[in-house]
């Protein structure tokens, strides 16, 4: 553990017990929170409250662990619900973007699923997402999961099931497959060549395209307009790459000089693209952790 911490600490056999659960501690919370730096500050809270505590009046140091890490983490959801300005869908955290042409492509995927499941997660209330996320993926019991929701055993059964059916539906619809790829690639296609009938075929008459510029975001609404403006994050770039970006389809830009030029991710219902979201600001592209430019042929 860090030394940086005030107060009381657990003794040394507690706290390398802490360290061994720290990263199941932490993938419980990134899974609730969809953040790793939120997922850190509430492992970190765990340590807190750990070190104010007799350890030997716990008997189950993994399954208290992860009951208080349960905890603070619905109290966050709770307060995203509340302050939804500063929920996670209003910004890019933590941004995953993972290659699709790169040789491995079919590893690439398996690694991205537990960011596309993010995504879907973002579609259940706070308690929803508790449950499914502990039962389901980390395997807590039903009792334990109702203490922290301050529900019966049962009450915690029926939403865990009740957001086992929204994330089965969600992942049938937003699959990033064949379909949804193709619409993608036509896009860009469309885009490229300024083929703006092309561009109105793929997109929904309502999409939205919202681009993170250095100047703070700019929203566009409406597939004519977004279409007029359809070279917004690949003009200039002279090579690109299919990506996976937090799940979602999307696309990485570099210019002449090799640096990368923008992020696009897309979102596909159907056969129309729905959304777009761009980040050209040099300052959050660089914070990325993006794929490597193809190499000239």
């Amino acid at each position: 553990m860090p030394d940086h911490t005030s107060g009381p600490r657990p003794v040394e056999p507690v706290a390398q017990a802490f360290e061994d659960q720290r990263g199941r501690l932490h993938a419980v919370a990134h899974r609730m929170l969809g953040s790793h730096a939120d997922a850190e500050d509430v492992v970190q809270e765990a340590w807190l409250r750990l070190s104010r505590q007799d350890p030997d009046a716990i008997g189950n140091l993994g399954g208290w662990l992860t009951t208080v890490v349960g905890r603070i983490s619905l109290d966050v959801l709770r307060s995203r619900k509340a302050h939804p300005q500063a929920s996670y869908d209003e910004q890019l955290p933590d941004d995953l973007v993972v290659s699709l042409d790169a040789p491995d492509e079919d590893a690439a995927l398996a690694d991205s699923v537990g960011a596309a499941l993010l995504v879907v997660l973002e579609s259940l209330g706070p308690g929803e997402r508790l449950a499914f996320v502990l039962h389901d993926m980390f395997a807590v019991p039903f009792d334990e999961i109702g203490r922290i929701l301050g529900k019966s055993t049962d009450a915690a059964k029926m939403t865990a099931s009740r957001a086992r059916r929204k994330v089965q539906s969600a992942e049938h619809s937003e699959e990033t497959g064949p379909g949804q790829r193709a619409v993608v690639r036509a896009f860009l296609l469309a885009s490229r060549r300024g083929k703006f009938d092309e561009l109105l075929q793929v997109l929904d008459p309502d999409v939205r395209l919202t681009v993170e510029a250095p100047d703070g975001p700019v929203v566009v609404i409406g597939a004519t307009k977004v279409a007029a403006n359809a070279r917004f994050g690949a003009g200039g770039a002279v090579t690109g790459r299919p990506a996976l970006v937090d799940g979602q389809l999307g696309f990485v830009a570099w210019g002449a000089d090799g640096n990368v030029m923008s992020v696009l991710r897309f979102t596909v219902v159907g056969e129309r693209i729905t959304a777009i979201r761009v980040v050209n600001d040099p300052a959050r592209l660089a914070g990325l952790d993006l794929p490597a430019a193809p190499r000239e042929p």
